[in-house]
């Protein structure tokens, strides 16, 4: 005689998921019957929802920052009947989720980029979009610049595409990944690069989603439409020795294109479909979360209701970084990349000048 099955548990909760960023959604299925679901984050009441069993799918505001959500399933008389706890969430916007739009030029927001990049001291390229509205400004963006560390970032995309699953928590995957995305550990890059066939495969991703101006090439030294569009041209080149390149532009998209996959949407879930999928991208803008460099982007721009992802990269005669500000009213990305005599401060002064405006300009249309 065959066991009868057990009954299916109580709660199962699908989202929000474990080391990953998250907008709110909590979603999963309850046993039949009428149920209170009660979401908090570590010890604040979100939200009390009535459901009557079957699937469910709501959203909550989640703090913008690493958070404990606990998802309770209480019955008549209030009694408990489960209790999913889910660690290591990075809250999002609402505002923020994912959708596609089509860059537009902002002429104020250009004037000011203009102005702050023909300031610098050196040669710059700068590339920042609302991802809301579209509206964003340019400059020599698509000059290409030696890329230093910021195409590790790239090199955690193929990572992540080569490996089906999130890696486990502990695992030598994530560790390697922590240690060249957090601490930009050189020596972390080559190693995660050997276990899926080196940079080739990091220039092959690339240009699988359209990109012609970022090669990655070999390792990295040991120990370390509204309206017009937004204008990616050259307006200076700067001269530098071989090897790893990038563009404010590709920089930006990059970012742009991890983010839209976090909710399942563009070209790197378009092109390699359930080879890089949206629980993928959420590990990745959590892991950015955790950079602990603030001095750039985020130098005009504290805590609170901000959120900045982003990847920075440095070399004796370059300085950049690139990033993604999440805001109440949405998400912005922006890139900065710089080169020549003026490297150093001014370099990060740049950056965060540059993200403060566009951060009061979105603020006011967003």
């Amino acid at each position: 005689m065959l066991a009868a099955a057990p009954p299916p548990p109580p709660l199962v909760v699908t989202a929000p998921a474990e080391r990953e960023v998250s907008f709110g959604h909590v979603a999963g299925r309850a046993r039949l019957g009428d149920w209170a679901i009660v979401v908090r984050a570590d010890e604040k009441l979100l939200t009390v929802k009535r459901v009557e069993g079957g699937n469910f799918d709501f959203v909550v505001a989640l703090p913008r920052r690493d958070t404990t959500v606990r998802v309770s399933l209480y019955g008549p008389y209030g009694k408990r009947q489960a209790t999913a706890t889910i660690r290591h969430v990075f809250g999002l916007p609402r505002s923020a989720e994912p959708e596609g739009v089509a860059g537009s030029n902002d002429g104020a927001l250009q004037r000011v980029v203009g102005t702050l990049a023909r300031g610098f001291p050196g040669t710059t390229g700068v590339y920042v979009k609302d991802l809301v509205s579209g509206r964003g400004a340019a400059w020599n963006a698509r000059a290409r610049f030696p890329a230093a560390s910021t195409l590790k970032l790239a090199i955690a995309v193929e990572a992540l595409r080569a490996f089906a699953g999130k890696p486990a928590p502990g695992s030598y995957l994530e560790s390697l990944l922590r240690r060249m995305l957090i601490d930009s550990d050189n020596d972390a890059a080559n190693q995660v690069e050997s276990l899926f066939g080196g940079g080739d495969q990091v220039d092959a991703l690339l240009q699988g989603i359209g990109f012609g101006d970022t090669w990655m090439g070999g390792g990295y030294v040991h120990g370390t439409a509204l309206g017009p569009p937004i204008p990616t041209r050259v307006e200076s080149q700067p001269s530098f020795p071989c090897c790893k390149y990038t563009t404010a532009y590709d920089l930006a998209r990059l970012l742009a294109y991890v983010h839209s996959a976090a909710g399942g949407r563009g070209p790197l879930i378009d092109v390699y479909g359930s080879a890089f999928t949206p629980s993928d991208a959420r590990h990745l803008l959590y892991l950015l979360a955790h950079v602990p460099d603030r001095g750039k982007l985020g130098r005009f721009i504290a805590g609170g209701p901000y959120a900045l992802m982003h990847k920075a990269g440095w070399i004796s005669y370059a300085r950049h970084d690139a990033g993604l500000v999440y805001w109440p009213g949405g998400v912005f990305v922006a890139a900065v990349l710089t080169t020549g005599s003026g490297v150093g401060v001014a370099s990060d002064m740049l950056a965060g000048r540059i993200a403060k405006a566009t951060l009061e300009r979105v603020e006011r249309f967003g």
